[in-house]
């Protein structure tokens, strides 16, 4: 551990609520989406992914992103936010009540651009060019750049992590066009294919190329390895993670009729809660929120900390005289 630089504190990101909801394929009622983001506010969480700005042929689950957004009753100091993969979302977000979160993004690979976006990595680019031209003029600074399948891709394979550097690079060359910094860039393992080690590879490579950045970590957990590879980057002290309550959700365009959601929430907070690092949320009214997430979709979902609670009630019948 020696080597280790495990940060104070992290930011959390949950994404529940949008990229969970979004991979069901039954109808989740308007109101049972609120209440589950309504209960994650209780947690201490600050950011909430509440419903994404998508063509509703292609994610049906979110043709409700509008009301989602007139039905939230707000709690002070949580952020209500919203997801757009182009100008035409942005334009539909803008005009609800939500928080605004400008971002920008990539994919490391091409393949994946073109089933999840249906654009070139070079025509995505080009959008992001668009997108933030929309941010500017709404006044809006750029807070986050996200590079999709930066640990691999069910289409293209292995991703070399010099690509990963590459694609980085050009999107942060855009921004800098537009005399914009994006608070942090956060790499995606949208397939699940990472491993620890490949974590420190790929952090590690782009620190090295750009010291001063903030690099964000959103790990899938389709093949078990997610809390390890937060873990991994925890020792390198990334401290802004996206993960979702309970393990809700998947990518649709991942190619993978078995990809899984982000890491669970609860799963995270009680790693690093355990490990001295702060969350700042409420571990109890999180595995609260996970329940009610089962409960309303409806079949069991895989996040563990929901099923085995946390140590706290454990350590006190210990502490308990006789």
């Amino acid at each position: 551990m020696s080597n280790a630089h495990f940060p104070v504190g992290i930011r959390i990101f949950e994404e529940g609520p949008r990229e969970g909801f979004q991979s069901e394929t039954s109808a989740i009622p308007t109101s049972d989406k609120v209440r589950l983001i309504e209960a994650l506010a209780e947690t201490g969480l600050r950011d909430i992914a509440c419903c994404s700005f998508v063509d509703p042929k292609r994610v049906p689950q979110m043709a409700d992103a509008e009301t989602i957004a007139a039905s939230l009753r707000r709690k002070s100091g949580v952020g209500y936010r919203g997801l757009w993969l182009n100008g035409a979302g942005f334009d539909r977000a803008r005009a609800t009540s939500l928080d605004l979160r400008a971002i920008v993004f990539a994919s490391a690979s091409a393949a994946f651009a073109q089933h999840n976006n249906r654009r070139s990595p070079s025509e995505m680019l080009d959008e992001q060019r668009r997108l933030i031209a929309r941010y500017q003029a709404a006044s809006l600074p750029v807070e986050a750049a996200y590079i999709f399948t930066a640990f691999g891709c069910n289409y293209e394979g292995d991703i070399a992590v010099g690509t990963v550097v590459d694609r980085v690079s050009s999107l942060l060359a855009v921004c800098i066009e537009a005399n914009e910094t994006p608070g942090v860039v956060v790499l995606c393992d949208t397939v699940g294919a990472g491993n620890p080690m490949l974590v420190e590879r790929v952090v590690g490579a782009v620190r090295e190329r750009w010291p001063e950045l903030d690099v964000g970590l959103h790990l899938h957990d389709t093949r078990g390895t997610g809390i390890a590879n937060a873990v991994a980057g925890l020792r390198l002290g990334v401290a802004h993670f996206d993960s979702s309550c309970a393990g809700l959700g998947g990518c649709p365009f991942a190619g993978n009729r078995a990809a899984a959601g982000n890491i669970a929430t609860e799963d995270l907070v009680f790693v690093c809660e355990e490990m001295g690092i702060r969350t700042g949320i409420d571990l109890e009214a999180l595995i609260e929120a996970a329940h009610l997430a089962e409960a309303i979709v409806g079949h069991p979902l895989p996040g563990r900390t929901m099923n085995g609670g946390s140590l706290a009630r454990f350590r006190s019948r210990v502490s308990q005289p006789g």
